[in-house]
């Protein structure tokens, strides 16, 4: 039997922390009450998706109440359930200021950081990521705002979130100490980073994928908007596995050769439960490549 592809090994955030191959993302982690953010945390925690994942510009949509109410929900529910910070590898991201839009001033980036660990009440994050990139910030003065948070113990790791391989590569060649992360979209739909040298850069550098919208927005979930010949290399996949097609995309960006974390989104607390079984789905460079070219439309050369 082929050997799987799918790698349900720790994943390193930097040189010292170690997490799971799943994580739990908070985009969607408003509009409910505190008790009901408490239970999904947990069962995201229990299930093993021990890094958590949020910023301060989600509340801005998924019926929130306006800028860092992701944030400030999740710190109440760490306030309510003080065992649970230390459970976690907690993240966080800035830079997006709706209407400017993005700002990656070294003044900001602390300014924006600071904001986020009141909101979290908490002294400090695992690990703090720019949430795209400010295309009128010079990499040194990027370097200089995250050096001083990491120096301040206020961040234990940075990462970046949406940059390119090259936007990445400046910024890591001004840092006096190693990006931890990138965190890039990646799906069945979304190859992007598969061939424009992201996950090549995160190898090579040693930098830990994230990947957001394993589920495509949960377009790979419902069908809608997909190629029907992609559906249909899934759900084949999916019926060999035993498992619903969700799953089998987390799997299928568990298989990448950078070894990204795959960030699940959905706040319904028995598909959170449910997450670990993609770690349970075998899937060889055959099935991998099937996926791609239905993806892409196209047979590869």
């Amino acid at each position: 039997m082929p050997h799987s592809l799918v790698d349900s090994e720790p994943r390193k955030i930097g040189p010292e922390l170690r997490t799971g191959p799943l994580a739990f993302g908070c985009w969607r982690l408003v509009a409910m009450s505190v008790k009901e953010a408490r239970q999904r945390v947990e069962t995201a925690l229990e299930a093993g998706l021990g890094l958590v994942d949020n910023a301060d510009v989600y509340g801005l949509d998924w019926g929130g109440s306006g800028f860092g109410a992701a944030e400030s929900l999740l710190g109440e529910v760490l306030a309510d359930g003080p065992g649970l910070r230390g459970q976690m590898i907690l993240a966080t991201k800035g830079g997006i200021i709706p209407g400017t839009p993005y700002d990656s001033s070294a003044a900001y980036l602390e300014e924006a950081c600071n904001a986020s660990l009141t909101r979290l009440g908490v002294d400090h994050v695992d690990l703090y990521q720019i949430h795209r990139p400010d295309l009128f910030a010079h990499p040194d003065e990027v370097a200089a705002g995250l050096t001083r948070l990491h120096e301040s113990g206020k961040v234990r790791e940075v990462g970046v979130s949406n940059y390119t391989p090259a936007q990445t590569e400046a910024l890591a060649a001004a840092l006096s100490f190693p990006l931890a992360t990138s965190q890039p979209e990646i799906s069945a739909l979304e190859l992007s980073a598969l061939r424009d040298g992201t996950l090549d850069l995160c190898a090579r550098l040693r930098i830990t994928a994230l990947a957001w919208s394993p589920l495509a927005g949960g377009r790979l979930a419902s069908g809608e908007g997909v190629r029907p010949e992609l559906l249909a290399v899934l759900d084949d996949l999916a019926k060999r596995e035993g498992v619903d097609r969700a799953t089998l995309c987390t799997a299928f960006v568990l298989a990448f050769a950078a070894r990204p974390i795959a960030i699940v989104g959905t706040t319904n607390p028995e598909r959170i439960a449910a997450a670990p079984r993609a770690l349970e789905v075998r899937l060889d460079r055959a099935d991998v490549y099937r996926i791609v070219e239905a993806s892409e439309g196209a047979p590869l050369p």
